[in-house]
């Protein structure tokens, strides 16, 4: 067989490591600056977790994991009773058919009917299947009770093939009846949501505001491109219990300081949810706001047109388009943009609301020395998730074409849905993935974001191999990375391994240096050999 990754995964070198680890230390110290503590959940969720919380298409991109053993039995099970029974009945009426509709026995038939469907009288959809077959079929029978059995068996044919077969497709076989028979469990999709559940199941536990940073892998069953993977790790950092605006201020700064110690340019997109919900009053598509809000997310892939195409394909009327249509217009300055809104919101309370706290945001950042070149407010961000309630950010990345790097929102209502009210919350998440791959094309990772072996000593084999692992275990305890060649091999193989593992310096512990007490040791880089004293040589 021949080896291959998954689509959308990858394998990561020492190198690649080493850098990651640059970028997650980096983000590591901030939030802990910004006082927020570290978290970890389950790669995995139950689905009822997930479902529901990201929007038609997040829905969609969730990896579900199929339930062990055989999670089809239950599925034939039903398959059979619903075989056997229809079988009985229509042998029933074929029997009856040839006597004649005079011989039918209405009690006998009831009875039948009853029993039969006592057997589904816990699952609507077998219920109501079968309760339309049978009863159909008895019309079908009195209808032509003067056909032949060969005419009566091609109307009862007719109507499983216009009637009970396309039911079964679009109930028994439609994609989500079936995934909830054969799963129960799924990839996380976000940081978010399980964030969310871990919240209402410990908040009686939990000291609010409570501050979390979750650095950790997660999962979609997205298309492959650069810059999007189906595994990747998001770096979240997110606040709950607390409606107050100072958090959106402070998050601001926590992508702008991180960002700048990256040495990454940004600029961040900031919007609000309750301007979204004021465009659609004000456009007339309130019942809309997701078919809305999802097609507006993609105008940067599919640009203004394929936004409209999208937005008329989900029902929205050509004229409600028309008044949104200053959307795709927008002027630089943010303030000017927000004073049209307050002109197009009279009498919006909603959208006057998150106009109010997007000002404040805005306002606050400035006044705290950010650059307002670096916080855009951006009246087209939509971010498709279902549960953002208020701000939500978006960050690009400037001198690169990579999409958003890093995101994320005010969800008040999130942990509602697991039973826990009046805890809101806000949350932004750093792309690592796109952020390495930005840096790297930048050649932004500093020399020092590998973590090369800094000696390598020459195997001689004998008394000097000892010699040389005493002198290195010396070294590791100072926290100096060193390691010995593992075979006594000519040196100009040595010399080739360190070469091309990028080890620094080649130590030499010969019969001569351990009677003199003396190291020797090249230099790499510089080509540089020097012969020291050994105490001289681990003071280094």
């Amino acid at each position: 067989m021949k080896p291959s990754l998954a689509k959308g995964t990858r394998d990561f070198t020492s190198l690649e490591v080493s850098r990651r680890k640059y970028i997650i230390n980096i983000l590591q110290k901030n939030f802990e600056l910004f006082g927020f503590q570290p978290l970890e959940t389950p790669s995995f969720e139950n689905l009822s977790t997930l479902t529901g919380k990201y929007g038609e298409e997040g829905d969609r991109l969730i990896f579900k994991i199929l339930n062990s053993g055989d999670y089809l039995k239950d599925l034939r099970g039903e398959l059979k009773e619903l075989s056997i029974l229809t079988t009985n009945f229509n042998h029933l009426y074929d029997g009856l058919s040839e006597v004649g509709f005079e011989s039918i026995h209405f009690d006998k038939y009831k009875e039948l009917l009853e029993n039969g469907l006592k057997i589904f009288a816990n699952d609507d959809f077998y219920y109501k299947l079968l309760k339309n077959y049978f009863e159909t079929n008895f019309e079908i029978l009195i209808n032509n009770k003067n056909n032949t059995k060969a005419e009566y068996a091609l109307q009862r044919q007719n109507f499983f093939k216009d009637f009970i077969e396309p039911y079964i497709d679009s109930n028994l076989l439609e994609s989500k009846r079936l995934t909830s028979e054969i799963s129960e469990k799924a990839l996380r999709y976000d940081l978010t949501v399980p964030f969310a559940r871990f919240v209402a199941m410990n908040h009686g536990k939990l000291t609010f505001p409570y501050k979390r940073y979750q650095i950790q892998p997660v999962w979609r069953a997205d298309r492959p491109q650069k810059g999007r993977f189906r595994e990747f790790y998001q770096c979240d950092a997110d606040v709950v219990g607390s409606e107050s605006l100072w958090q959106e201020v402070d998050l601001v700064q926590l992508y702008l300081k991180s960002f700048a110690e990256l040495k990454v340019s940004v600029t961040i997109h900031i919007n609000n949810r309750k301007i979204l919900s004021g465009l659609a009053e004000y456009a007339g598509i309130t019942d809309k706001l997701i078919d809305f809000t999802v097609a507006l997310d993609k105008l940067d892939k599919i640009g203004k047109d394929g936004v409209v195409k999208e937005l008329l394909e989900r029902n929205i009327s050509q004229e409600s388009i028309d008044k949104l249509d200053f959307l795709f217009s927008q002027s630089n300055d943010a303030l000017e943009n927000l004073l049209q809104l307050k002109e197009k919101f009279a009498g919006n309370e909603t959208g006057l609301k998150g106009v109010e706290e997007l000002e404040f945001v805005l306002t606050q950042s400035v006044n705290l020395g950010v650059d307002i070149q670096n916080l855009v407010f951006d009246i087209t961000l939509a971010r498709g998730l279902d549960y953002y309630t208020g701000a939500i950010f978006e960050v690009k990345a400037d001198e690169a074409q990579m999409g958003s790097i890093g995101g994320g929102g005010r969800y008040d209502n999130l942990t509602e849905v697991f039973g826990v009210k009046n805890v809101p919350g806000i949350g932004i998440s750093f792309g690592l993935d796109r952020i390495y791959l930005v840096m790297e094309e930048l050649n932004l990772f500093p020399e020092d974001a590998t973590s090369n072996v800094e000696y390598l000593f020459a195997n001689f084999g004998g008394e000097e191999t000892i010699e040389a692992l005493k002198l290195i275990i010396q070294l590791r305890e100072k926290g100096i990375s060193a390691e010995l060649y593992p075979e006594s091999a000519k040196i100009n193989k040595q010399f080739t391994y360190a070469e091309k593992k990028g080890i620094k310096n080649l130590v030499f512990l010969g019969e001569e240096e351990i009677k003199n007490r003396t190291v020797t040791f090249k230099n790499l880089e510089a080509g540089e050999q020097k012969t020291v004293s050994l105490e001289e040589f681990l003071e280094k």
